[in-house]
C-alpha cells in the first residue's frame, strides 16, 4: 500500500500508564509545526497527521483520534510516550507488542520516551542497538535486556528507524527531532521559540543524580558506605576501606563490586561529584574551595574530572543550575 506523500502519519500509543501530558503535548507541537509551515509559505513540506491508538475491549489496538480526515491508513512514525509506572503488563502486552512489530515491519520509525523504551525492548526492536531511557531505569533495563546497549548519558539516541529519548520530559526533544526529520531545521527553531524551549542538544547526565545501592544485604559493605558518606572529603585509600570492614583487599573488592555495582574508586568519585554538584547548586563558594571540600587538592584536576563525568565544566554547571548564582 502506497502512502500519501502530502502527509507524515504519526501514531501515538496511549497504553495503560502512559503520561497524558506528553501525548497531548506532542499533538500540540506537531499542530504548531503545521501552522508555522503554512504561515511561512514553505512549499512542499508535508503535513504532520497525528493519530492516537489504544487497546480496546476486544484486545485489539485501535485508532481513537486523528488530527485530520481522512485518517492515514499506515503509520510513518510511531511514538511510545513515557510511563509513570512499570510499562509491562503480562495480560496486555501481547497485542501491544504485535502492533509495534507490525507497523515497524511495514516501515514505521519506532520511537520512545523514558520508560516507553521498555515496550520497544520487549518487542525486540532494540536488540543489538544503543538506546536510552530515564537514567533511574537504565540499570533495570540493561539487566532485563542484555542484547541492548543502554546509554543513559544521552537524552536522545537516533538510530535510523528507531529513536529513543531519555527523561520523562524528553518528549520535547523527540518532537523536535521528528519535526526536523519530517520538515526542516528552520521549522524546528521556530517551534522551539514558540514553546520557549531549548532546541540545542542536551545530555541526560546533566540531570542524573548518583543514588547508591543500599539494599544489597551486605552489612559490612553498607557500614563502609555510611562511613564514606561522612568522610567524603578525606584522603581514602583502598587499604583503608578494606580495613574499615576487616576484610582482605581482594575479598573487599569482590564484595564491594557485587553489592554496589561499582569499584570502590569509582564509587568514591561518584560520591564526591554528587557533593560537588550540591555545593555548586546551593552555595557561592569558589570552585577551588568546592574542590577541596569534596576531597580534591588540585582544582584543575577536579574541573577536568567534573566535565568528563557530568558533561559541563563546574562554572557551566553552576550557571545552568545554581540557585545561588548571581
Amino acid at each position: 500500500m502506497t502512502r500519501d506523500a502530502r502527509f507524515i502519519d504519526i501514531g501515538i500509543l496511549d497504553y495503560p500508564g502512559a503520561q497524558a501530558a506528553s501525548l497531548h503535548g506532542l499533538t500540540d507541537m506537531f499542530a504548531v509545526a503545521n501552522r508555522l509551515c503554512a504561515e511561512q509559505g514553505i512549499v512542499g513540506a508535508p503535513t504532520l497527521r497525528v493519530s492516537h491508538w489504544r487497546l480496546d475491549a476486544k484486545g485489539e489496538v485501535s485508532r481513537i483520534f486523528s488530527s485530520s480526515e481522512p485518517a492515514g491508513r499506515r503509520l510513518d512514525i510511531l511514538i511510545l510516550p513515557p510511563a509513570l509506572g512499570d510499562p509491562i503488563w503480562e495480560a496486555q502486552r501481547t497485542p501491544l507488542l504485535r502492533w509495534l512489530r507490525t507497523h515497524h515491519a511495514k516501515g514505521a520509525t519506532a520511537t520512545s520516551v523514558c520508560a516507553g523504551a521498555f515496550l520497544l525492548a520487549e518487542a525486540g526492536l532494540l536488540d543489538g542497538r544503543s538506546a536510552t531511557t530515564h537514567w533511574s531505569l537504565a540499570e533495570e533495563m540493561q539487566l532485563r535486556f542484555p542484547a541492548i546497549t543502554v546509554d543513559a548519558d544521552k537524552l536522545i539516541i537516533e538510530d535510523g528507524d528507531v529513536i529513543t529519548a531519555g527523561g520523562i520530559m524528553a518528549w520535547v526533544e523527540l518532537g523536535l527531532k521528528i519535526i526536523e526529520r519530517s520538515m526542516s531545521p528552520a521549522i524546528v527553531l521556530n517551534v522551539a521559540r514558540f514553546f520557549l524551549v531549548d532546541a540545542a542538544g542536551r545530555e541526560q547526565r546533566f540531570y542524573s543524580a548518583f543514588t547508591p545501592r543500599l539494599t544489597h544485604g551486605d552489612e559490612a559493605i553498607l557500614k563502609l558506605q555510611h562511613w564514606l558518606q561522612r568522610h567524603v572529603a578525606k584522603k581514602i585509600s583502598l587499604p583503608q576501606m578494606a580495613a574499615q570492614v576487616n576484610l582482605s583487599e581482594r575479598t573487599f573488592l569482590r564484595r564491594f563490586q557485587k553489592a554496589t555495582g561499582l569499584n570502590p574508586t569509582r564509587y568514591l568519585q561518584s560520591l564526591r561529584l554528587a557533593k560537588a554538584r550540591e555545593l555548586l547548586e546551593l552555595t557561592r563558594h569558589r570552585i577551588d574551595q568546592i574542590a577541596y571540600r569534596v576531597g580534591y587538592e588540585d582544582p584543575g584536576a577536579f574541573a577536568k574530572l567534573f566535565q568528563l563525568q557530568i558533561g559541563l565544566t563546574p562554572s557551566e554547571y553552576r550557571k545552568r543550575f545554581g540557585v545561588g548564582a548571581g
